[in-house]
């Protein structure tokens, strides 16, 4: 299928998405994107002796998990206002049921969604929301 013309040309075209979470226990948060939804550990970022980070995979997909240092409180809100969405062309109901057997709670159950995919919702430890999502043309 061809992208109709413009009437604007871009301004801005980006290639992938690289994103960077502040958690509140590295290890526990590294432990949940690895055995429970299935990232694979690229490598860990150390400083002063310390693991300060993580970079963790996922197909194409790259992620920087950083330990919080508590400047702004430990108790802060985390995650809120924000969601992200992975999209796969693996079957979310065999994905969704290996999260789920692997110790981790959906917010929501897969379904196929009006905008033509199928998708489920779940949170990570310390709140950031996200989906994971198949098109309904690659089932």
């Amino acid at each position: 299928m061809k992208t109709p013309p413009r009437s604007e040309p871009e301004s801005f075209r980006a290639r992938a998405l690289g994103i960077s979470l502040t958690v509140k226990d590295i290890e526990k948060s590294v432990a949940w994107y690895c055995d429970v939804v299935g990232f694979h550990l690229d490598r860990k970022i150390e400083q002063d002796g310390r693991v300060r980070g993580a970079v963790i995979l996922a197909g194409d997909v790259r992620m920087i998990l950083n330990q919080d240092d508590g400047a702004k409180g430990w108790d802060r809100l985390k995650g809120e206002g924000f969601s992200f969405n992975l999209v796969t062309i693996q079957n979310v109901d065999d994905l969704a049921d290996r999260i789920e057997s692997h110790g981790g709670m959906l917010e929501t159950q897969p379904a196929d969604m009006p905008w033509g995919v199928r998708s489920f919702r779940l949170r990570d430890p310390d709140g950031y929301k996200f989906a994971i999502s198949q098109p309904l043309n690659s089932r």
